[in-house]
Formats: C-alpha cells, structure tokens, sequence
C-alpha cells in the first residue's frame, strides 16, 4: 500500500513538474505590441501592427519553438496626421503593390529553434508572408514582468523575397527618389503568460 501511495505522489509531483518547465506558454497579443518602419530615400514611414494571436513551446523550463500571427488588417501608419493621406498610404499598403491583405489577411512566424544564453536569444524560423515562406532569424531579450515574460528584439525583413517589390531599385531602374528600400524593420515587444 505505501509503495502506491509513494509513486501516486511521485506520478503527481512529475506532472506539476512538467507542467512547470514543460508545454505551451500563450502570447498575451492584447499587450504585445509591433512597430514597423519602412525608409525610402526622401524619408521614412512607420506604425504598427497587432498580433493576432501566438505561443511559445517551452521544454525543460527554456523555450524550444513556437507560433505568432500577425493581423495585417490592423496595419497602421503613425507618422502622417493628415487623415486623408494617413488613408490613401494604409491603403496603398494593404493593396497588392504590397502586402494584398484581402488575399494575405494574416503573416506568421514558425520558430523552430532557440539558442539561449541567459536573457539574450536567437531565435529561427520561418516567415510567411503574402504566402511566401523564407527562413528568418533573429535575437531578442526576455525581462520577467510579474507572472509573463517579455521579448523584446527586432526583425529585418528584405520585403523583396515575399514579392513586395513595389518602389525597389532591385526590379526597378531608374526610380531615382522614388525608391523604397528593400528592408523594412519590425520593433516587437511580446508579452508570453506563464
């Protein structure tokens, strides 16, 4: 009877255990936050946009992998104040010159590996885009925040290799100051509950 009684503890306490250092961690998209920035040769645009939804895979207390969803539909720009030509740039984004939002709605990350040395990351994966899916990686840093952790880093993206080629003096010669720069730049804060 006490050796049952021992290993119905053991089998209980192996669960808390791995529940702890083990599973799914959700992302808290409401207070995870993206900021993009875009620069062409006369100037810059930059906003936000939201992430859907997301969740890191954690094994023996470090994170391994993991999904987030970005909503290109919440796609904003915060430099320009003119209401009207704040409209016509989301809108030219949302078009198919660039991101085709009614046919792409939303982009994710695939994270397939983490290399961890205490609170710095590198982070790899995939990234699709527009339905295009290429390798990304990148470095991040985590900071406890009460009972969530927060990563923070950014994302360079060559929009070219998703077929953003709208405005790049890689397709397009003689653009002059009408270029758009390949790389556009994602500034992330995600906000994971544990």
């Amino acid at each position: 009877m006490k050796t049952i009684k021992s290993l119905g503890i053991f089998v209980l306490a192996l669960s808390l255990t791995t529940s702890v250092f083990a599973g799914s961690q959700k992302v808290d998209a409401a207070k995870s936050s993206v900021k993009w920035l875009g620069k062409k040769v006369t100037g810059e645009h930059f906003g936000t946009i939201a992430v859907k939804e997301g969740n890191l895979e954690v094994a023996n207390g470090k994170v391994t992998g993991g999904k987030v969803v970005i909503d290109m539909q919440s796609l904003a720009v915060d430099d320009i104040k003119d209401a009207g030509t704040n409209g016509k740039l989301v809108g030219h984004l949302k078009s198919d010159d660039f991101f085709g939002v009614a046919n792409f709605p939303t982009s994710e990350l695939v994270v397939t590996k983490v290399e961890s040395n205490g609170n710095s990351h590198t982070f790899t994966g995939n990234l699709t885009i527009k339905g295009i899916t290429n390798p990304a990686s990148f470095t991040a840093t985590s900071a406890k925040d009460g009972k969530s952790t927060i990563y923070k880093g950014v994302l360079t993206i060559d929009r070219t290799k998703y077929n953003v080629r709208y405005g790049s003096k890689s397709f397009f010669e003689n653009i002059g100051d009408k270029a758009i720069y390949d790389d556009f730049t994602l500034d992330f804060s995600l906000v994971v509950a544990e």
